[in-house]
């Protein structure tokens, strides 16, 4: 039996997604299918548009069959922190076939790219050099690969593909790693085709406009409105009353919190205050997760501490996964919880759930992170 994993966000679930499941089930058509998938908030340092428990039950109901919480303490951070948690989840999880998007569909860029980051000695330096030129680290990532295979590796799903293949080679996990060709662009918003990207669709979203030609049937009554104006105001209050406190932050560096401070003075909003922060080395993506991490109360000795995955939460199963977790389940290293449970990250999932629930406006989410057991169809 093959075991696929996927990580994704599904911000939102989308007609590509649904193309990507159902590739897999051409080319393997017994195969269980297992997502790492983040939860409430994602890599990009966002709120997701539609909630994890609804995600979850989306994925499940179009083919999937086991889906994985990434926890919020990796999920939202860097390229190389969500995949350190998503491929050590699906390697526990028995997975033996890693699918992922790709812009470039090459394989081999894609390998000696990671393999240049884990056996060139001279990798860590030549980045380092780049930032004290006043680069930003992905720009000084990327032209460090570039200077040492020849290869252009700066488009979203690439970075992370790269970042996926590192944490398998150097942990040795048995995994083959089978790239998918993008047909559209990450950061396309303009696109009329009936798959387009997520990013695509949470602009329309935003302005009103009628998303159904984008995303299957199912999907279209769970959107949540995220009100953009009530976290502006929660996050300039916050900014305010902890203005000699904000480098506690995770990812405030010296001298930022002024910036900040200065910027959320003179903004009305969240795009105004984004463009008042961002520089040459604070791009959007990074400003984005450093005011999410400031609005969550996500510290820099959090982000210390909490390095290693303390279990693997299951948010929901199909009966065959439901199956296949049966059989696998006294081979896992790491413990897996079906609940809300003791462990501390959780505790930071229910805050983090709190936090969400406020600006969603739907007080019943905290109820569900604390009483739903995972879903089962």
């Amino acid at each position: 039996m093959k075991v696929i994993g996927i990580v994704v966000e599904y911000n939102p679930f989308h007609n590509g997604h649904l193309y990507q499941i159902n590739k897999i089930r051409e080319m393997y058509k017994d195969a269980i299918i297992v997502v790492a998938m983040s939860g409430n908030y994602t890599e990009r340092g966002e709120f997701s548009v539609i909630d994890k428990w609804d995600k979850t039950s989306i994925a499940l109901s179009y083919g999937v069959d086991a889906v994985l919480e990434i926890p919020y303490v990796f999920s939202t951070q860097s390229a190389d922190t969500f995949a350190y948690a998503s491929i050590c989840m699906l390697a526990s999880f028995g997975v033996d076939t890693l699918v992922f998007g790709s812009e470039s569909n090459n394989l081999e860029k894609l390998m000696n790219a990671a393999r240049v980051q884990i056996n060139n000695d001279s990798f860590d330096q030549l980045v380092k050099a780049y930032v004290s030129q006043g680069f930003n680290y992905p720009t000084s990532l990327s032209k460090s690969i570039f200077d040492l295979t020849g290869e252009n590796i700066n488009e979203s799903n690439d970075i992370l593909a790269v970042s996926y293949i590192k944490e398998i080679l150097k942990n040795h996990y048995n995994i083959r790693v089978m790239p998918l060709k993008r047909t559209n662009s990450f950061l396309d918003v303009s696109s009329d085709d009936t798959i387009v990207s997520a990013m695509n669709i949470r602009k329309r979203l935003i302005e009103n406009e009628d998303v159904s030609k984008y995303v299957p049937s199912n999907v279209l009554g769970y959107f949540r409105t995220i009100d953009s104006n009530k976290y502006f105001d929660l996050l300039k209050y916050k900014i305010i009353s902890e203005k000699t406190f904000l480098d506690k932050y995770h990812l405030v560096e010296e001298g930022l919190s002024n910036r900040i401070y200065k910027a959320v003075l003179k903004s009305n909003n969240m795009e105004e205050l984004i463009n008042n922060i961002k520089s040459k080395r604070y791009t959007v993506l990074r400003i984005n997760r450093i005011l999410l991490n400031i609005f969550t109360g996500f510290t820099k000795e959090e982000a210390k501490k909490y390095k290693v995955l303390e279990y693997i939460r299951i948010l929901g199963l199909t009966k065959e996964g439901r199956k296949y977790y049966k059989s696998i389940k006294d081979s896992f290293n790491v413990p897996v919880v079906t609940k809300f449970s003791k462990y501390d990250m959780l505790q930071i999932e229910l805050k983090v759930t709190i936090l969400y629930s406020i600006i969603v406006n739907d007080s019943e989410l905290v109820k569900d992170e604390i009483k739903k057991h995972a879903v089962i169809i």
